[in-house]
């Protein structure tokens, strides 16, 4: 099952409710909070907005994440 993109108008980051940004991260999609830093899973297509769930990442790899 696909992401549809058109969610990322209408929902957020739930720590900080800031926007997120879809990534395919080592080919495996999910959603990525730049403010707190966070990867929320993508479990069949369906966003996973659970902050334990969230994996934390470095400055270095949000920067890649933002160049694609």
């Amino acid at each position: 099952m696909a992401f549809d993109k058109k969610l990322l108008e209408i929902i957020a980051c739930p720590v900080c409710k800031g926007k997120l940004m879809f990534t395919e991260k080592s080919d495996k999609p999910a959603l990525v909070c730049r403010f707190d830093r966070l990867v929320y899973p993508l479990n069949e297509g369906i966003p996973v907005l659970i902050e334990e769930q969230a994996e934390a990442i470095s400055l270095d790899e949000l920067d890649m994440l933002k160049k694609g």
